[in-house]
């Protein structure tokens, strides 16, 4: 008998020791995994009033991130004294053209295609807020069918496209059981 017969016969008799995580019981799920990635991801914007992040997936490969921020090369918002729009009173989700930032949606999409990655069959974006209604047309017409996001953000029409075009909304809902839940 072989040393891994031998560690093999010790596990099935003894169980795993248990100063060592057993993988099953470490690894998170593959919605957790990924929302972890976007909020790493978020991590990176300069926006003053939203960091978010976003992550496209397919067939659970990492295809493109994004967040938001400013066109490349151009100044953050703190570099130009300051919001525009909170200068302005401006209200989160209106009047978005006078913002600096393009949307992580809108990042990744343009990351994707910056660097030729195709976004074919089941794309899945998991994102750390709801998309607005500029990014559920873009998205849609970028063949994500799946969408996981983690806060509100107050556009009703981009969840009304969403249905009609019939992607998957998921809000994402951490649990101690998401991160042991393997997919």
């Amino acid at each position: 008998m072989s040393d891994a017969d031998d560690a093999v016969a010790r596990l099935e008799e003894e169980g795993p020791d248990d100063t060592v995580l057993s993988a099953p019981d470490a690894r998170p799920s593959w919605d957790a995994y990924f929302m972890e990635i976007a909020s790493v991801v978020a991590k990176r914007s300069t926006c003053q009033r939203r960091l978010v992040g976003a992550v496209l997936v397919s067939g659970r490969r990492l295809l493109a991130t994004g967040y938001n921020g400013p066109p490349k090369g151009l100044r953050h918002c703190a570099e130009c004294g300051g919001c525009y729009r909170a200068a302005l009173g401006i209200p989160s989700g209106e009047r978005q053209e006078l913002c600096r930032a393009v949307h992580a949606e809108q990042n990744a999409i343009l990351q994707a295609s910056v660097y030729g990655v195709a976004l074919q069959g089941d794309v899945t974006l998991y994102c750390t807020i709801q998309p607005c209604v500029t990014c559920a047309k873009m998205l849609i017409n970028a063949n994500v069918r799946r969408i996981v996001f983690l806060g509100d953000y107050p556009d009703d029409f981009a969840l009304q496209l969403f249905r009609e075009a019939g992607v998957d909304l998921v809000r994402w809902q951490p649990t101690a059981a998401s991160a042991s839940e393997p997919q």
